[in-house]
């Protein structure tokens, strides 16, 4: 089972962009699809993008197509989430997560295998 830990999160103003990274342990991480969540302040994790094992699908959160970006690179065991046109409504702790099935319907249930320690990011208005 691989191991995550997210980096890049931090303050940013509105309109602002941001790339998080998440970087994972293990040899197995091309067996896994990924994926990211956020939690805002008083609410619950919800999903925002998820990413195949490959790289070549992406689904997102409707909230965030078309501002976000999720990539991986697999020579470097790392996921990244570029997001662009940030707006006050984004800020939340973003998780990385890892699973080895990749679907929508699944992915937005949330009940992934493996989770980050998350990162904070700020918007300000």
């Amino acid at each position: 089972q691989v191991q995550l830990v997210e980096s890049g999160g931090g303050l940013v103003q509105a309109g602002g962009s941001l790339r998080l990274s998440c970087a994972a342990s293990g040899r197995t991480f091309g067996s896994y699809a990924m994926g990211w969540f956020r939690q805002a302040p008083g609410q619950g994790r919800v999903f925002v993008g998820t990413i195949d094992w490959s790289g070549s699908s992406t689904y997102y959160a409707d909230s965030v197509k078309g501002r976000f970006t999720i990539s991986r690179d697999n020579a470097k065991h790392t996921v990244y989430l570029q997001m662009d046109s940030l707006k006050p409504e984004d800020t939340a702790v973003y998780y990385c997560a890892a699973d080895r099935y990749f679907a929508p319907a699944y992915w937005r249930r949330g009940e992934m295998e493996v989770w980050g320690q998350g990162t904070q990011v700020t918007v300000s208005s």
